[in-house]
């Protein structure tokens, strides 16, 4: 039995979501990702403008006259979505959370693939891998998978973000497309394992940011708990142009890390509407395909 808070924030966020979907649902999700490859359809007979080498010479020395094999490109799409689930996400500066607008951002994209037919995989990590659950599509599903984005509690409180895309790599047998939603703040570098996961795979990194964490207070002292660490540290008056460089090379380095991966990246700021960087993403690479 859900509990009455659980269902109603997850009946919310369905109904917040459906609005946005009709927005992204008219062509804009499907014409940026391609099917998992080609599948065969039929044979017919040879004219003159096909291609010689789609002959089918089984069949046409059974028919006695020339058959092509007939392809279509495979339309099904697998969505992997691989949410990051660590302490730093529970932060939050305004309304919501960075794991408030990361579930929020997570199930318009379900709901996007599920109005299109295409399944959905969820893998939730922290410092481990905390919860899987395999591809199915259908709204069941996806209300099954934004249950556990909004009721799940995490059991470590750090982050490895190589160890998910590792993991991935290791689970997904089919071209598949992957969010990665997270602040992507890690200890660890995971610019290899990015690499290695987009090679095969279509790879989006959206990276939720809290408002503070882009532009800090002037001229008043600071006080900062590490989520994930417990560790508290305190940034006197005056000393907050300084933390400002370290979070803007912080960021340049993350924005640098995936151009590298050859990676899109989208920013979302946690508090704001996601559907905005999203549309701009879908339109950034429809224009950058049609050149």
């Amino acid at each position: 039995m859900i509990p009455e808070e659980l269902a109603r924030q997850i009946r919310m966020l369905e109904i917040r979501t459906d609005r946005m979907v009709d927005e992204i649902s008219g062509g804009a999700y499907r014409s940026v990702f391609k099917g998992s490859g080609i599948e065969f359809d039929e044979v017919r007979e040879y004219t003159i403008e096909d291609d010689v080498r789609t002959i089918d010479w089984n069949v046409s020395a059974r028919m006695g006259v020339p058959y092509v094999k007939k392809f279509v490109e495979e339309r099904e799409l697998n969505i992997m979505l691989l949410v990051d689930v660590s302490a730093s996400g529970a932060f939050g500066s305004g309304a919501k959370s960075k794991r408030q607008s990361a579930a929020e951002l997570a199930a318009l994209i379900a709901f996007s693939a599920s109005r299109n037919n295409d399944k959905v995989s969820l893998m939730m990590f922290s410092d481990k891998i905390e919860l899987y659950v395999p591809p199915r599509s259908g709204r069941r599903h996806i209300l099954r998978l934004i249950r556990e984005m909004l009721a799940f509690k995490p059991e470590n409180p750090g982050t490895d973000i190589a160890l998910a895309l590792k993991e991935s790599a290791r689970i997904l047998k089919k071209r598949s497309v992957v969010f990665l939603i997270s602040d992507l703040i890690g200890n660890s570098d995971f610019s290899s394992a990015l690499k290695q996961l987009n090679r095969r795979h279509d790879v989006i990194a959206v990276q939720i940011f809290d408002p503070v964490e882009r532009e800090w207070p002037v001229n008043e002292s600071i006080e900062l708990e590490d989520a994930e660490t417990g560790e508290i540290i305190t940034i006197p008056a005056g000393n907050s142009s300084e933390l400002q460089q370290q979070l803007d090379l912080r960021n340049s380095s993350i924005a640098a890390l995936c151009r590298s991966a050859k990676v899109d990246r989208v920013e979302i700021e946690s508090g704001s509407e996601v559907i905005k960087p999203l549309i701009g993403f879908f339109a950034a690479r429809r224009s950058r395909a049609g050149k």
